[in-house]
Formats: C-alpha cells, structure tokens, sequence
C-alpha cells in the first residue's frame, strides 16, 4: 500500500498471539476515527485458515481494546464480500453485531458464479458478433499508458469530471510488482486502441477495476467483445467474476442501467457492507455460551 502513503494516515495493526502473527488489519485513521483502509477496495480483518471462532473473538476484542486506549472513539470496518475469502469466514460480522454496531453501508455487486453459470443475454451476444464483423481484436498487452492517457483519463474527465484512482504510474507500478494479478487487456481496431481493461486477478475472483471504450464502443460492440475475453481467457481456477459496485451514496441509490447490462452478461447480486462500532464496546463485549 506504499505507493499512496502520501495520501493517508496509515494505522494498519497487526494481532500477535504468543509473538506469532495472528490477525491484519490494514487501516488508516482520520480525527478520532478508525477506517478499514481508505486506499483498498477490499481489505478488513484478515485471518489464517487455521483461526478459529473463538480465538478470532478474543483477537477482534483486543483490537478494539487497543484502539480505544489509542484515544479513537470509533472503528469503521469493511466486510470483504464473501466470494474473495478462500474459505467461509464469517467471525468479523457475528463479532460486529455481538458489538451493537451499526451498519453505515450496504453496496450491490454484480457478480458471476463460474460454477452456476447463466451466460450472455442475446443483446450481448449480438454485442459481440457486432465486434467480430467488425475485426476487433483483443490483446493483453502492457499498453497501460495508452489506455490511461486515450481512452480512461478523457472518458473519465469528460462524463464524471474526476481521474482515475490510480496515476498511470502507480498501475504501472503495482503492474510490475503484481504481474500475475494485474493484467491489461485491450481492444484494438485496425491497431487503434478503441476499448480496454486493468484486470485484478485475486486467488477466487476476477475484478476489473477500471473499464472504459471509445465513442464507437456501442457502434463496434467492444466492451462486449472485452468481457467476453476475460470473463472466458480467465475463468480456470478462478469460481467468480466481480463486475464491481452498482450502488452510490452508501448504497441508498441503485444504477439501474448498469445492473441491467451486468445482469444480461450473467452476473447476479451479493452485497459488500461497512460498519462502525464504538471502540468502548470492547469492556461488553462477550459470547455467551452453552
């Protein structure tokens, strides 16, 4: 995460039990309060396979213990959608709720099950047949600075006024650093680059963080052909495909058109939620048992 340290107060804290690294949680602090990392998509308390329930209670308690001595008043704590975790691990959420936190956020996520598989919706495949008539190719290729600087950075500018996350350095450094988890997939038309994606590869998911085509891309049919190619070239081991959020404002707004087009690629719906708890919940908190 060092490459936007610049842009955070990191406060990430790590968990020992007898002086072994047990438990992460990547963080970053702002007045009083505590966030699961403000520079991850995904990241929240992260567990070895081996942890079990009660000894992951006793860590999230010394946690919250921890930051409440630190003078912070208040822990907001991502969930990491379930289909990323390697094995069921659902601890954090029961902790959470045995801590009467409240639940500030709840976005919808649109994503594809490989192994219940639905497929592309006729309008898609027409999409994709358009693409071929049209002799689109698809290449991965490390062309991040023309995706960057042809296609995401003005289309971004021109319909939202903002930039990407990333700089176009950063990608190319974490590209570089992460080469079997970051690939750059990109749409060529007569070798004119028309259409591309930066893929994130984790060990159960697809997820591609930014997408973006040209002014032809209905006309051509390319972002049809793109997520054909990694929804298909990718799939081996992998057992989801994350098309991203498609909620705004914490989730109260839904984007119906871009559901509607995920939807008629295959994806359906999981959810991804943040919570805050207090810090003090720690000197309440237990787990009654039978």
């Amino acid at each position: 995460m060092e490459y936007h340290q610049d842009r955070f107060e990191d406060f990430s804290l790590m968990v020992f039990r007898n002086d072994k690294l047990f438990a992460l949680l990547p963080a970053n602090k702002v007045k009083d309060g505590l966030y699961s990392h403000q520079g991850l998509t995904y990241g929240s308390f992260v567990l070895s396979e081996s942890t079990k329930l009660f000894d992951a209670f006793i860590a999230f308690k010394a946690l919250l213990k921890f930051i409440n001595k630190e003078g912070i008043g208040f822990l907001n704590i991502k969930i990491i959608p379930s289909f990323y975790n390697s094995m069921p691990s659902d601890e954090l959420e029961y902790f959470l709720y045995k801590a009467n936190a409240v639940l500030v956020k709840r976005d919808v996520l649109m994503v594809i099950d490989y192994q219940h598989k639905v497929g592309f919706q006729k309008n898609r495949r027409e999409g994709i047949n358009k693409a071929k008539r049209a002799c689109l190719i698809v290449k991965i290729d490390d062309n991040y600075e023309g995706f960057w600087n042809e296609i995401l950075i003005p289309n971004l500018s021109k319909k939202h006024k903002v930039s990407p996350i990333h700089s176009l350095e950063e990608i190319q450094l974490l590209a570089k650093r992460f080469p079997n988890n970051i690939k750059q997939i990109n749409v060529y038309k007569d070798n004119v680059l028309v259409a591309g994606s930066t893929l994130f590869i984790t060990k159960t998911t697809l997820h591609p963080q930014y997408v973006s085509g040209d002014e032809n891309k209905n006309r051509y049919g390319s972002l049809d052909l793109l997520y054909d190619f990694m929804i298909n070239e990718f799939s081996s081991e992998k057992r989801y495909f994350d098309f991203n959020t498609s909620s705004e404002n914490n989730g109260k707004l839904i984007n119906e058109g871009l559901i509607f087009w995920k939807e008629t690629c295959g994806a359906r719906t999981f959810v991804c939620n943040n919570y805050e708890v207090k810090s003090e919940a720690f000197k309440s908190l237990i787990i009654k048992t039978k």
